[in-house]
C-alpha cells in the first residue's frame, strides 16, 4: 500500500535554463564530433595501411577501395538504361572557350588528311576509315554539362556521329554484342575501356566538332569520344583505334588507381 505522504516527499524536477540546454547540446555535439572524427581517422589509417590491389587491368588502389569501386560498378550497371538521358541545354548556354585539361596522347599537330580510324574486329579484320567518310553519316549535336573528376564542370557543345549509328553503318553489330570497347590514341599513350551499354547509349558521340567548328588539336582533332554518362577521363581525345572484347581493355586512369567504370 502506497504511503499517503509519498507524493509530498517527491522533489519536483527542475527545468533546465536556456544556458544549460545550450551547454548540454554543445557537449553532445562536440562529443559526437570527436567520436566520428576518431572513427574516420581510424578508417582512413586502416585503408592507408591495407595492401595494394594485385596489378592487372587496374592498379594503384588499396584492395578494400578497389573492391568497393567494383561493387559500385555492379550497382550502376544494374540500373543503367538507355532511357536515362543526360540533361541537355540550349545552344546559347554553351561555353565559348571550352576548357582544355590535358594533352596526354593528343599533343602536337596531326595530319588530318593522312589520319585513319582503325577499327579492329575480333576476327582480325581491320577497317581504316577517314574523317571525311565519318562525316557522311548523320550528324548529331549535344549540349550538356561535361563533368571532370577534379570537380569542375562546363556546359559545352559537341557535334559528330552517334556511336550506335557508326556501329550500324559499318555492320559492327556482332562486335557490339561483346562486353567492352577499347579506344586508344594513335601514339597509344592514352587509352580507355568502356562498357558496351555506355558506349551504345544514344548520347555517346564520335565527335569531330566543338561549337560547330572542326575540333582543334587540343580538343582531340580529328575525332574524339564524347560520352556524357561518364566523367571526362573516359572522353578520349584523338581516337586512333577502336577494338572490341569480352574482357576489360586497358585503361589509363584505372591503372593509376581510379575507378574503371567512372560513371555518372
Amino acid at each position: 500500500m502506497k504511503s499517503p505522504f509519498s507524493r509530498k516527499n517527491k522533489k519536483p524536477k527542475r527545468s533546465l535554463t536556456v544556458e544549460q540546454k545550450i551547454t548540454r547540446r554543445n557537449f553532445i555535439s562536440f562529443s559526437s564530433f570527436i567520436v566520428l572524427s576518431g572513427a574516420a581517422w581510424g578508417g582512413w589509417k586502416w585503408l592507408y595501411n591495407s595492401p595494394e590491389e594485385t596489378t592487372s587491368v587496374t592498379a594503384g588502389a588499396r584492395k578494400p577501395l578497389r573492391r568497393a569501386l567494383n561493387k559500385t560498378e555492379l550497382a550502376f550497371r544494374r540500373v543503367f538504361s538507355n532511357n536515362n538521358l543526360v540533361k541537355t541545354y540550349p545552344k546559347d548556354m554553351a561555353a565559348k572557350n571550352v576548357r582544355h585539361n590535358s594533352d596526354i596522347g593528343s599533343g602536337g599537330k596531326i595530319d588530318v588528311d593522312a589520319w585513319r580510324l582503325q577499327v579492329k574486329k575480333q576476327s582480325g579484320e581491320v577497317l581504316k576509315i577517314s574523317i571525311d567518310e565519318i562525316k557522311t553519316l548523320p550528324k548529331t549535336d549535344i549540349i550538356y554539362d561535361f563533368k571532370c573528376v577534379e570537380g569542375w564542370d562546363q556546359i559545352s557543345h559537341w557535334g559528330g556521329v552517334k556511336f550506335s549509328d557508326f556501329i550500324s553503318h559499318y555492320k559492327l553489330d556482332d562486335q557490339a554484342q561483346l562486353e567492352y570497347v577499347g579506344m586508344e590514341t594513335p601514339d597509344k599513350e592514352y587509352y580507355v575501356g568502356i562498357d558496351m551499354p555506355s558506349a551504345m547509349h544514344p548520347q555517346t558521340l564520335l565527335a569531330y566538332e566543338v561549337n560547330e567548328q572542326p575540333l582543334p588539336p587540343r580538343h582531340g582533332a580529328p575525332l574524339r569520344l564524347i560520352i556524357p554518362v561518364k566523367y571526362g577521363i573516359k572522353n578520349l581525345k584523338r581516337i586512333g583505334s577502336i577494338s572490341f572484347s569480352n574482357n576489360r581493355p586497358r585503361d589509363y586512369w584505372a591503372e593509376q588507381g581510379y575507378d574503371y567504370y567512372s560513371g555518372l
